[in-house]
């Protein structure tokens, strides 16, 4: 049987047993063995780049959906429609994630995104409605503050995750990471500084990761939090913890919720047989089925990526509902600046940093932004 090798950044050992079941699974129905290797996240793109130079790269390459437009310019990947893979049924957030330059290189099966999570018990002892502006986030969160307690909490660190984390108030207040310096994206840096001014946001948000806000939440040192899906299996176990998730709040009633899209795509690099990239492609087919989609989706606590797949899981996963809806609308972080995206991910936790610490106004620290994204 001919072998395909595949590249991920799934090291944790359990995902890895996993990914490898579901690999070997497509691959035998491809009538190929799949070799499989994991990297650290870190590593992954750096190496995929000397493989890419050497013409060493593997058959089959998952790749974060932000850094597909980085590999795809160097000429390492294969148009997906080569093989007669089929894109219909994603939404355009999805389906931008995976292109570049009008050709779709990369297909993700499960996708995700952030909303808001919120400690039920907590806002029923205050009486607090979960907040669905920008003014009832403020109201709620300093309501829900207490010794020992923050009303909410992000992950505002100087990395593109506290980018990721700032993007849903940034966009749907009609920002744009095409120009950092206007009103709206400083009214939603703005909305950041007065909940850490007032308290109801601990500074130490500037270091936090997705996983030290998770940790805050679950230990009840804050009431309401943004992050992601793939928290919820761990809040599942936490004894005596009951909580919600909603769509994120948006500045005034009647704005469309803009969130970023996350998940990774599945690529099939450029190699000298075209036997093995056609094995390598029916892979990326199967992986992408809706039965595939389905479980994994109920694996990872994510969103299958086609809308229709999607709707059916949030019927059976209520608690994912909120996600479902909000992946409707979500953006690719690269739909707009291809590769210069990183330029503007680092202008914008700059500015994020800059504005909370009190070292600039909101509009200063997005003027610098500005000079940061556009390189000058």
């Amino acid at each position: 049987m001919t072998s395909i090798t595949t590249l991920d950044y799934y090291t944790d050992a359990t995902e890895h047993a996993q990914w490898g079941e579901r690999l070997t699974a497509c691959g035998k129905a491809a009538g190929v063995t799949v070799e499989h290797r994991s990297v650290p996240g870190t590593s992954l793109v750096p190496q995929v780049l000397r493989q890419a130079s050497s013409r060493t790269l593997p058959d089959l390459l998952m790749l974060d959906n932000p850094d597909l437009q980085q590999i795809a310019r160097t000429g390492a990947l294969t148009p997906l429609d080569r093989y007669g893979i089929d894109a219909a049924g994603y939404t355009e957030g999805i389906r931008s994630a995976g292109t570049y330059r009008g050709k779709v290189y990369g297909l993700a099966p499960t996708v995700s995104t952030v909303a808001l999570f919120y400690n039920k018990d907590m806002l029923a002892e205050a009486g607090v409605a979960v907040p669905k502006t920008w003014d009832e986030l403020k109201t709620a969160a300093a309501q829900l503050t207490r010794p020992g307690r923050y009303g909410m909490a992000v992950d505002a660190n100087a990395t593109f995750e506290g980018t990721w984390q700032f993007l849903p108030f940034l966009w749907s207040n009609g920002g744009d990471e095409t120009r950092l310096d206007t009103p709206q994206a400083a009214q939603a840096l703005q909305l950041w500084v007065d909940l850490v001014r007032s308290g109801s946001m601990s500074k130490s948000v500037l270091n936090w990761t997705q996983a030290d806000v998770h940790d805050q939440f679950v230990a009840g040192k804050t009431a309401m939090m943004v992050n992601g899906p793939w928290r919820m299996s761990a809040m599942d176990k936490t004894k005596n913890l009951h909580w919600g998730v909603a769509p994120l709040p948006v500045r005034r009633p009647g704005q469309t919720l803009v969130t970023p899209l996350g998940g990774e795509v599945w690529t099939v690099p450029q190699n000298s047989s075209e036997a093995r990239q056609q094995k390598a492609a029916r892979v990326v087919a199967c992986l992408n089925d809706s039965a595939n989609m389905l479980a994994l989706a109920e694996q990872y606590h994510t969103v299958p990526s086609r809308s229709s797949v999607a709707a059916r899981y949030a019927e059976q996963a209520p608690s994912m509902a909120a996600f479902v809806k909000s992946v409707q609308g979500a953006r690719s972080r690269t739909g707009k600046l291809g590769v210069e995206w990183p330029r503007a991910a680092t202008g914008i936790y700059t500015a994020v940093q800059a504005a909370l610490t009190g070292e600039q106004t909101p509009q200063e620290a997005l003027r610098h932004a500005q000079r940061i994204a556009t390189g000058s």
